[in-house]
């Protein structure tokens, strides 16, 4: 054996460290261990946590379940949904669209958000979101992106919001033919522990609303992958 930092063969045994036995060079004095173990969590570590959280587990679930620190999964999460896009090119423009709203709250019940949700009447996936409150203002931001694709009908329920924005002639009020909007946002609500009805599972603010909401869509729609991309 030789010593790492003069290459010198002069090594005696100096006692344990965790577990591990020490060495000391008698020409230098340095001391080391034979192998040293890789600092950190591997990359399957991250991805079963990021599966898991997207999954309906939150970070404390996470980390009684697998030992690994919240706070590492909390950065792994913040780390892979803030450079994920925040919706992805669409593949087949829809022919009749449904809108709706799913309401949460952020730091405290009394702050109220909602989660404006555009949907293809005839696919699966969530197309297009906005977060904020429940005024013109925000469904604004949702109409900007979504006012392209120039569907024959739009189907809403009868929140007076979706008429200012959308011809009447074009505009489909009905509950009974909302199933595809409504059954993506109940996803979404089982899915994401922060989303559940009832929980001690919530955000503290919007940012990591939005960064879970963009990793969950990004994890439905590639599910049978079974990976988050590494980013540099």
């Amino acid at each position: 054996m030789q010593c790492p930092n003069c290459n010198g063969e002069k090594v005696v045994k100096n006692g344990h460290r965790y577990g591990k036995q020490c060495y000391q060079c008698k020409q230098c004095k340095r001391q080391f261990v034979e192998f040293y173990s890789e600092r950190g969590y591997s990359e399957d570590a991250r991805q079963i946590c990021l599966r898991m959280y997207c999954n309906g587990m939150g970070f404390r679930a996470i980390e009684r379940c697998t030992g690994i620190s919240h706070n590492a999964v909390i950065g792994w999460v913040k780390e892979t949904g803030a450079k994920l896009p925040e919706t992805e090119e669409i593949e087949d423009i829809p022919e009749v669209g449904e809108l709706d709203e799913l309401q949460t709250f952020v730091g405290s019940k009394e702050n109220k958000v909602w989660v404006w949700t555009a949907v293809n009447h005839f696919a699966e996936g969530i197309l297009a979101w906005a977060i904020g409150d429940r005024s013109s203002e925000t469904f604004a931001v949702l109409w900007a992106m979504i006012k392209s694709w120039s569907c024959y009908f739009w189907v809403s329920d009868g929140y007076c919001v979706y008429p200012k924005f959308i011809n009447p002639e074009d505009h489909i009020v009905s509950k009974t033919y909302m199933t595809r909007v409504e059954g993506e946002n109940t996803r979404l609500r089982h899915y994401l522990a922060r989303l559940h009805r009832k929980t001690l599972c919530y955000s503290k603010s919007k940012e990591m609303l939005q960064i879970s909401i963009r990793l969950l869509l990004f994890y439905l729609k590639r599910k049978n992958q079974n990976s988050f991309p590494i980013f540099p």
